[in-house]
């Protein structure tokens, strides 16, 4: 029998000190590829995520491979056992207002010197330095600042938020992708990490088109500035499909599928900017088709004139899909306290070096017995932190 692959960040140590959501989604990245990720909370005021959603699902998923510890920060005994983990550990993420470690006795200098490799990761709305630095920083104003909700809704309609953390999650894989970063420098230091930054960068390359010609993205609803059609679809039976023309040839088969292959003969209709001039056109073409036919038979005969389509899923549609059951996209993790959960996986695969969920969140402070122990206290030591309330 081939002996298990040992995990890729396996030796790996973080901290994680961080809240809501973009700080504690890093640190999960991490802990799913092997991570030893220690969750630290309050003794008395637990996570935000354990109290979202029914019987705490979201912590299910956003502590999972994390053991979890309590410690009051506040504290000078808290202050002196978080030093005492990071001098073992490679990583601290966390998500605090600037100025807060420090005023703890936990800054930097403190940190690095008892472990000068360590990489401190900080998580904030806008950066450490700045105006805004020490606002109060949540996704929805990096999402409303950044420019994407100025371009995103109907034309005539208003600016619009994603119903989901967007720009927190955009930041979580920014933030593991600069901690590995950081750690192969092979050099203890900040990851300075703003909510803000990462969302702008993947908005593309709007400050350079308005530096360069002044234009400001309009809202076009589901349509893109760059090519036509494209856009959602009704069909006959009520669902929707979407429809994306980003080659030249697949916007092309769509006009033959569709009944209108005059359009392709059009001067315009050779680019990705003449079609947008003319979407009004091609969207009420593809509109009418897909008008008469069901989901099925829209989505049969986009696969069969190799035309891209794809079925407008809600979570149900997502649950029971053939190729992301393939996948084991969503996967099946055995909770202690709940039994089986279904939640996503780890997001990439790993030939030879694969990552897993090996154990859903786990209660407040399951761990902290076990992780003091470690550091060499004995048990009537952490009996009395435990009654100071600092754990």
């Amino acid at each position: 029998m081939t002996a298990p692959a040992t995990p890729p960040l396996s030796g790996v140590r973080v901290l994680d000190l961080a809240t809501l959501f973009a700080g504690p989604t890093a640190a999960m990245l991490l802990g799913d590829y092997g991570a030893d990720v220690i969750k630290v909370e309050h003794p008395a005021k637990p996570d935000p995520s354990r109290g979202h959603g029914p019987e705490g699902l979201w912590w299910k998923m956003l502590g999972r491979n994390k053991r979890v510890i309590t410690l009051d920060l506040s504290t000078p005994d808290g202050q002196d056992l978080l030093t005492e983990l990071a001098r073992d550990a490679d990583v601290v993420i966390e998500n605090f207002r600037p100025g807060t470690l420090e005023r703890w006795n936990l800054g930097y200098d403190r940190l690095s010197a008892a472990n000068p490799r360590l990489v401190l990761a900080r998580v904030t709305g806008f950066g450490q330095f700045g105006p805004y630095a020490r606002r109060p920083g949540f996704g929805t104003l990096a999402e409303a600042m950044s420019g994407f909700a100025a371009m995103t809704g109907e034309p005539d309609g208003p600016p619009t938020l994603p119903p989901f953390g967007l720009a927190d999650g955009i930041c979580a894989l920014a933030t593991a992708f600069a901690v590995m970063t950081a750690l192969k420098s092979g050099r203890g230091q900040v990851v300075d990490m703003s909510i803000i930054e990462p969302i702008l960068s993947v908005l593309g390359a709007q400050p350079t088109v308005y530096d360069r010609l002044g234009v400001v993205p309009p809202r076009t609803g589901n349509r893109s500035v760059n090519n036509a059609p494209r856009n959602t679809y009704r069909c006959a039976d009520g669902s929707w499909v979407a429809v994306s023309t980003s080659a030249q040839n697949i916007a092309e088969r769509v006009m033959r599928l569709v009944g209108r292959p005059e359009f392709i003969d059009e001067p315009w209709f050779t680019t990705g900017a003449g079609r947008v001039r003319h979407a009004d056109e091609l969207d009420a073409a593809v509109a009418a088709w897909v008008a008469r036919h069901t989901r099925d038979e829209v989505l049969a005969a986009f696969e069969e004139a190799q035309a891209a389509v794809a079925p407008v899923y809600d979570v149900r549609d997502v649950m029971a899909d053939p190729q992301i059951a393939a996948l084991d996209a969503i996967t099946t993790v055995e909770d202690p306290e709940l039994g089986p959960l279904r939640m996503q996986n780890v997001m990439f695969r790993l030939s030879e070096t694969p990552g897993a969920i090996r154990w859903t969140g786990r209660p407040h402070g399951a761990d902290t017995d076990e992780v003091l122990a470690a550091l060499g206290l004995p048990p009537a030591r952490i009996a009395e932190l435990r009654e100071k309330g600092v754990v």
